[in-house]
């Protein structure tokens, strides 16, 4: 199945010399993930929601100081290559490009409506992230901007007393510290990236004027929705997926069968990383911009990843996927790249960013960018389980014509 059907011809677009405040006016249209950003008639790459949210850029900033080098595909992409770039690169919208220009974008939601009929082989237990990073009611702002920021996460689940009572947005709390906390907005619920959950009714609290530092001691209770959205660990992905639709969510809490204690977290992430899983282990390392490696095949890439994990015990990889961007900056010709690594483990996963020329380089800083936070124990959420052989058979028979 290609993309031919599900890319959008509608799509934000913006100069590279446009001051960033114009583009935050354009996220004000909750559906809109990312903006593309073009130099005349060439593509440069895209800004997306969460790079506005958490800017620290002046409004006066150009937006092409914010600008994400993601993947770009062509109208025949195949859906579960689509799905693995936007795990790779995590970005959930990817230029479609024609005779190099933009000629629409295909979105995450796009590949979860299209793939949802075929969801109903894997259940939330599969796929869900088991480790809840969760606030309490009397969390303090600034203490939950920092968890959030500091675990790539865009929704916080609020819990007291065992119970989950409320969810709070990176947006929200963002746009509450910046603007003088004069609106009164709870779990923005049209988020697609991070792994937390979203509800869409709107928590209140009323306008409050203050300076920052008196408004980041306000308790999360003060701003938090209070209705959350919850799955129990045994439904499955397409009811999951049609439940984010229905209620504009990106993510739901799950919690014990029967009970309202919460579990962990599946957002819409954890679905289409489901759609890269393979049936064997052949792929583990999964490897995007590989030309971009001279010097280096994939065997020497699945190496290196191997040398750096096998210090740390009896961890087990699930699965490694690498993504290569090459930008047009050079150094005596040798391009600047950057390398991503995302890295999944039984012990949790690990991300790692490392910029350099040529990407052997690149690889090797992410790589030891990586091995630091493996020596720090610094994880972002528990490792997902793979389903069974039947399972597994039933999701990829419609990709491989079964």
């Amino acid at each position: 199945m290609d993309i031919s059907e599900i890319l959008s011809t509608k799509f934000t677009e913006f100069d590279i010399g446009t001051p960033l405040s114009k583009v935050t006016g354009a996220f004000e249209n909750q559906e809109l993930d990312a903006v593309v950003v073009t130099d005349g008639d060439e593509y440069r790459g895209v800004v997306s929601r969460r790079q506005v949210a958490s800017s620290s850029n002046q409004p006066s900033a150009k937006v092409g100081s914010q600008v994400q080098h993601v993947p770009t595909v062509e109208r025949t992409e195949d859906v579960r290559e689509v799905a693995r770039l936007m795990i790779g690169s995590d970005a959930k919208t990817l230029p479609v490009l024609d005779d190099d220009r933009v000629v629409g974008v295909v979105t995450g939601d796009a590949v979860l409506d299209a793939v949802r009929p075929f969801l109903d082989a894997v259940t939330v237990e599969d796929a869900y992230t088991a480790e809840l990073i969760n606030a309490t009611p009397d969390t303090t702002m600034g203490q939950a901007l920092n968890m959030l920021r500091d675990a790539g996460i865009a929704h916080l689940p609020v819990v007291g007393g065992g119970d989950l009572v409320g969810m709070l947005s990176l947006y929200d709390v963002i746009e509450f510290t910046t603007r003088g906390g004069s609106k009164s907005q709870g779990g923005s619920s049209s988020d697609f990236g991070g792994r937390g959950g979203g509800g869409q009714n709107r928590g209140g609290f009323g306008a409050r004027e203050g300076d920052a530092d008196r408004m980041l001691d306000l308790p999360v209770r003060n701003l938090m929705s209070d209705a959350v959205a919850t799955v129990e660990r045994s439904a499955p992905l397409d009811e999951v997926v049609e439940t984010m639709f229905e209620r504009e969510i990106s993510s739901l809490v799950v919690t014990a069968d029967g009970t309202n204690e919460p579990m962990g977290i599946i957002t819409k992430t954890d679905v289409i990383e489901a759609l890269t899983w393979e049936r064997d282990d052949r792929n583990a390392v999964q490897v995007f911009g590989l030309d971009l490696l001279e010097g280096m095949d994939y065997d020497d890439v699945a190496a290196l990843i191997e040398r750096t994990t096998s210090k740390y015990g009896e961890m087990s990889v699930i699965k490694t996927s690498i993504q290569l961007q090459e930008h047009k900056e050079q150094s005596r010709g040798v391009p600047l790249v950057l390398a991503r690594i995302r890295l999944v483990t039984d012990r949790g996963y690990f991300t790692a960013d490392g910029e350099g020329y040529g990407a052997p380089h690149a690889l090797r800083l992410a790589t030891n960018a990586v091995e630091r936070q493996l020596l720090k124990g610094k994880t972002y959420g528990k490792s997902k389980k793979h389903s069974d052989a039947d399972e597994q058979a039933r999701l990829y028979g419609w990709w491989l014509g079964g």
